[in-house]
């Protein structure tokens, strides 16, 4: 599948359109539009042939390459990219005129809705003051049939074209015949209010689904459109993307982070609040790691770049927000559909009104084509077809404004029936920053040999653990690297540890399962530990974040690892129970000591503990087969972090992966990101959920039942053309600000 932007497209309708005549073709295996962000996913060979048969559907509708990151030629010393920005300042004629522009349609509607209430005006006064019918006709036709024409010429071509292309139930079709006929009929001012309150409601629709849209533009206009590289001394501006990893860029005041990466001099407070949803800005120095896309905000930096602008958080997070809403959720893929089935069910309907209307109500024909245009313009599904995929949209957007990533609006309707969350504890519930609080060593070793031996065993090991464990070693050695030599036969214990070979000693560093291998025994540390040391060594202090040190088969010493639980897990624990959900689960490799007192601080009444990372899946599949056993339809969702959570976070109805400290792979597994790690955005999703699913209801309920009511009143007489047009675009605009409520919470 790739992303082309598709130009010009107007309306909801037509994106179904195209798509659905897209999908009966041969070379086409997959497409997908979205109105909302005006992107199309397409999976074929002959993009030419699907061009010809777009202009065939909707001319004037054209697929283009997407805008990429992979940006072509390169900036030079002498700024070019400073003479692009130079170029893009105007002068406030230029404003002028560009506004004017941009408002031209606006000014077109005003100046049409003023020309026909001037129309009103004329027709009443020479109604009053002539009695000519010549000068009737002239004010009562004339004056209207030149609003109907400027306000409605574009409709009847569409309408025209459509119908000659097979398209007998097309929305443009519909009010023309019903304009036409109230012409007919004898009502020119209603034919006109008609196509201008038509062209109005369209107007409206089209700006409030931009306002929709700002949120998740908002977001991807975090995308820094320039780095400056520091090379020999020289400032060199370059293509966020032409940036190598090491290469070291300075950042000023008011200037964006173009790649992730880690300061190496100066401090400021940056501002993340579009990427995390966080409003307090941070504070950063020296070693601190930052991110691509968030604002400098009070001082110089320089920053080594750490990873490839393909490879930062800002880019995959643009990547999730513009491909989210191509996932479309059951009732969107519905009602997109729903207009097929319900327009030409009310032709008919409209049609069977003026035959009975006639033929059993003695009705004249007149009042029987005039009721039949009533139900004609009350047809429209607008109302239904627009605002059910915006408020998804929305819904994506609001999200996406509290750092909430959500892949797809088919999630957010998942979410909405989660009973299940079960948490891993590691980078999750607790922060994953590991720190050495304490070092305890065996007679005949000292702390800081013990620390040595670690480090240098733990030097190729990823785990946060090895990383706290030299980092601790560098800050009290004063160093910052290790003498790699003194390395052999460097070897992984699965689940348990590693060993190496250092200075020709047999070096084991693990965690408690370890004591249960032929290494050493758990009862023998704590026996040997307590009895040398004079110390009460109990089971409580043995835990994964325990590393165990043997030498030469001996058991030589351990380090105590801290990790601390995050500030908000005990707050999103309570907001999930006080939001429905039922079971509430936390998986760790912690002993049952540890992992109790955890599950108590949390207020989490079930939890496992002493897993293998393998062992998490095996639990979930256990927690799902439950589920199902007591006839539950309800959701489960995981919460992780790591590598090793990636096949849970594939297996759950929903996973979500925290994607500050959360590996690359978890990210891309994972059907929701919180871009800040909070789990106290769990909560805030599964709410914003609901809230959209009620709007999405709201919405449904509403327009059926205004239009049913006002189809009842068509049927009998009892509606006009103006009761029509608000059960057609009043009713639309009502759904569409609704949708938009949810962006306000």
């Amino acid at each position: 599948m790739k992303k082309y932007k598709i130009n010009n497209l107007d309306c909801q309708a037509c994106s179904i359109k195209i798509e659905d005549n897209l999908k009966r073709l041969g070379i086409v295996k997959d497409v997908s539009i979205d109105f909302a962000t005006q992107t199309i996913l397409l999976d074929t060979e002959d993009i030419d042939k699907v061009q010809q048969v777009i202009d065939k559907i909707e001319p004037g509708v054209f697929i283009s390459e997407s805008i990429s990151d992979n940006y072509q030629g390169k900036f030079s010393k002498q700024f070019k990219c400073d003479q692009k920005f130079r170029n893009e300042k105007s002068s406030f004629l230029t404003n002028i005129i560009s506004f004017m522009k941009q408002k031209k349609r606006l000014f077109i509607l005003i100046a049409l809705l003023s020309g026909y209430i001037i129309g009103l005006i004329l027709k009443s006064r020479i109604l009053i003051e002539t009695k000519s019918k010549f000068v009737y006709f002239m004010s009562n036709y004339i004056i209207f049939i030149i609003i109907y024409m400027l306000s409605g010429y574009e409709i009847i071509i569409q309408a025209i074209k459509n119908l000659l292309k097979g398209g007998f139930f097309d929305e443009n079709l519909l009010m023309s015949l019903a304009s036409i006929g109230a012409f007919i009929v004898g009502a020119p001012e209603e034919a006109s209010a008609v196509m201008l309150l038509y062209n109005i409601g369209l107007y409206l629709e089209d700006r409030t689904i931009d306002h929709s849209r700002k949120s998740i533009k908002a977001l991807l206009e975090l995308k820094p459109e320039y780095a400056t590289v520091l090379e020999q001394n020289e400032q060199i501006k370059m293509f966020p993307s032409e940036v190598k990893i090491g290469q070291v860029v300075l950042v000023k005041i008011g200037e964006k982070i173009p790649c992730d990466g880690t300061v190496i001099e100066g401090n400021s407070y940056i501002d993340a609040s579009m990427l995390t949803g966080e409003s307090i800005p941070i504070f950063v120095k020296e070693n601190s790691n930052v991110l691509a896309g968030t604002i400098n905000m009070s001082g110089i930096l320089k920053i080594k770049v750490t990873k490839t602008f393909q490879e930062s958080s800002i880019n995959r997070i643009m990547e999730i927000v513009e491909n989210a809403t191509h996932k479309k959720a059951k009732t969107e893929l519905f009602f997109n559909n729903f207009a097929r089935v319900y327009t030409p069910i009310v032709f008919i309907i409209a049609l069977i009104t003026a035959i009975v209307s006639v033929l059993f109500f003695n009705q004249p024909v007149t009042e029987s084509l005039y009721r039949a245009c009533v139900i004609l313009v009350i047809s429209c599904p607008c109302a239904l077809v627009i605002s059910v995929p915006l408020s998804y949209f929305a819904g994506l957007g609001a999200a996406s404004k509290k750092g909430i990533l959500i892949k797809g609006s088919n999630l957010l309707d998942a979410l909405t029936d989660v009973e299940t969350v079960v948490f891993d504890k590691t980078g999750t519930l607790t922060e994953g920053k590991f720190k050495v609080s304490q070092i305890m060593a065996q007679k005949g070793y000292s702390e800081k040999q013990i620390l040595e031996y670690a480090a240098y065993c733990e030097f190729y090991s990823n785990h946060p653990i090895a990383n706290s464990i030299r980092n601790y070693y560098y800050e009290i050695f004063h160093k910052n690297t290790i003498d790699t030599t003194r390395i052999k036969s460097y070897k992984e214990i699965p689940g348990l540890g590693v060993s190496a070979i250092i200075d020709g000693n047999h070096v084991v560093a693990g965690n408690a399962k370890l004591l249960n291998q032929k290494i050493f025994s758990r009862d023998n540390v704590i026996n040997s530990f307590n009895k040398e040391n004079g110390m009460n060594y109990n089971n409580n202090k043995i835990s994964d974040t325990t590393v165990y040190m043997s030498i030469n088969d001996k058991y030589a010493g351990c380090l105590i690892i801290l990790d601390n639980i995050k500030k908000d897990s005990k707050t999103a624990i309570e907001k999930l129970k006080k939001i429905g959900v039922k079971d509430i689960f936390m998986l760790t490799g912690d002993n049952e000591e540890i992992s109790s007192k955890i599950a108590k601080q949390l207020n989490i009444e079930r939890f496992y503990s002493k897993l293998l990372p393998e062992d998490k899946l095996t639990i979930l599949e256990k927690i799902i087969e439950s589920n199902q056993n007591n006839r539950k339809k309800k959701k489960i969702a995981f919460v992780g972090d790591g590598i090793n959570d990636i096949p849970a976070i594939a297996r759950a109805d929903i996973g979500i992966s925290m994607g500050d400290i959360g590996s690359d792979a978890a990210i891309e597994a994972a059907d929701i990101v919180i871009a800040n790690d909070s789990p106290a955005k769990i909560p805030i999703a599964i709410e914003l959920a609901k809230k959209t699913r009620k709007l999405v209801l709201e919405n449904i309920s509403f327009a059926i039942f205004i239009k049913a009511l006002f189809l009842i009143m068509g049927f009998f007489g009892l509606a006009t053309m103006w009761e029509a047009v608000f059960a057609d675009i009043g009713v639309t605009i009502i759904t569409i600000f609704n949708s938009l409520r949810v962006l306000k919470r």
